[in-house]
Formats: structure tokens, sequence, C-alpha cells
């Protein structure tokens, strides 16, 4: 069986994070939206009066399920791949940690976006240096340095130890993310952060990641997605 992902086809966003965990796994699955009349199929489906339709994407089909929300998609997936332990503690603490990617990548979205989803960035330049720098200096050490702790002490390569999981790959989308969004701060994050680093660049190397990384599947960073790159707020 087949799994439909639906997600923008032009952007990673918070897709990315499912297409990774799919990649991963070697899942059989199609990027609906990517395809002819893809798009339009996506909104009838979150238009649907009946049934539990989706408020947005990304949302994956699976036989007769259809799932809505980045981390309840991975949730789901996790069980399904052995990319989450088999214990219910186990499994909750991955939740957990994906939740916390959540809010770090809401706040990503915020800082070009401080006023409105609705405004174009250009409209709320002022508000969105104020954000930035606040979120450079206050936001991204504290989540940064969370699993940066949460790493050392697992006593392993990854967040649970000796096993990759999705938490995993969707922190090596963030460290992706946060290279293309503010370089030059970066880099000076990376400095304090060793573990993560590493962290990410055992995820590049697996298999199935890196064949993905090269592949015309991985859709390239770029200015409509959640991590854009405005030198202004790259300070």
């Amino acid at each position: 069986m087949a799994y439909e992902l639906y997600y923008w086809p032009t952007i990673q966003g918070r897709g990315e994070y499912v297409r990774l965990a799919l990649e991963e796994a070697g899942a059989d699955y199609s990027d609906v939206a990517r395809g002819k009349g893809g798009t339009a199929a996506m909104m009838k489906m979150m238009e649907a009066k009946g049934g539990t339709p989706p408020f947005a994407p990304p949302f994956l089909k699976s036989g007769r399920l259809l799932i809505g929300q980045t981390a309840n998609i991975l949730l789901y997936l996790g069980a399904r791949h052995g990319l989450a332990p088999k214990t219910e503690a186990g499994r909750l603490w991955v939740h957990q940690l994906r939740l916390t990617v959540t809010d770090f990548v809401a706040e990503v979205h915020d800082t070009h976006h401080p006023i409105a989803t609705s405004l174009y960035y250009e409209d709320q330049k002022g508000p969105a240096k104020q954000r930035a720098a606040d979120f450079l200096k206050q936001r991204v050490p504290k989540y940064l340095g969370y699993f940066e702790r949460v790493l050392k002490s697992s006593g392993g390569a990854y967040l649970t130890g000796r096993k990759l999981s999705y938490a995993d790959l969707s922190l090596f989308q963030i460290v992706e993310g946060m290279r293309y969004a503010f370089p030059k701060r970066m880099k000076r994050f990376e400095r304090e952060i060793p573990a993560l680093i590493a962290l990410h660049d055992r995820v590049a190397t697996r298999p199935n990641i890196k064949a993905y990384l090269s592949s015309e599947r991985r859709i390239a960073f770029n200015e409509d997605g959640i991590f854009r790159h405005y030198k202004a707020l790259d300070r």
C-alpha cells in the first residue's frame, strides 16, 4: 500500500519532515500535489464537509486513514517503520521532542511574519528585524542548547541512544534550515552545539537520506518556505 502525502508542491516547509521519514523508511509514497491536478485534489480534501478533513497540509493518506499535523503523522509513521521506540514511554518521549521542534519551527516562521501571515515580509520589515534579533539572541540558544543536552545525555549517537528516530530526522532539517535562513549566525551557534552538528552529519550520510538529498525529490530551499534567507535579519 502506497502512502499519499499532501503538501504544497514548491516548498519544503512542514511537509519536509514527513518526506524525510518516508525516505528513511524506504516507504512507497506519492507526493500528490507535485503531480497534475494534485493541488486541486489537496484543496478539495481540506474543504470536505464530512469525515475527518485536515485543517491544513501536510496530511497523509494511509488506506482509509487521513492523518493531519506533522507531529501526528510522524507519530503514526514512527510506530509503523521502526522510527520510534517500542515502549510507550519511549514513543511519548520522541513525540515530545518532535512537538518541541514544532514550537521552534513556528518561531522561525514568525521572524519574517511577526505581525500577520497574510501580510508580505515587505509590509512588516521593521517588526521582523526586531523579532529576528530577539529570536537569535534568546530563543535559538535555548532550543538548540536543549537538544544538545538531550543528545549528550542519550548515551548514544541519537536522541534515544543507539537507534535513529524521526525526531533525529527533524533535527537534521532544523540544522539545514537554519544554515539557509541565518548562515552568519548559525556559524557562531554551531561552535556551541557539536553534538547536534555531528547528528546532522550522521543523518546526511545514511544511505536512503543521502540518495534523497541528491535526487529531484528534494525541493531546494527558497524564499517561499518557512526557512527564508533575508540578509537584513541575519545579524
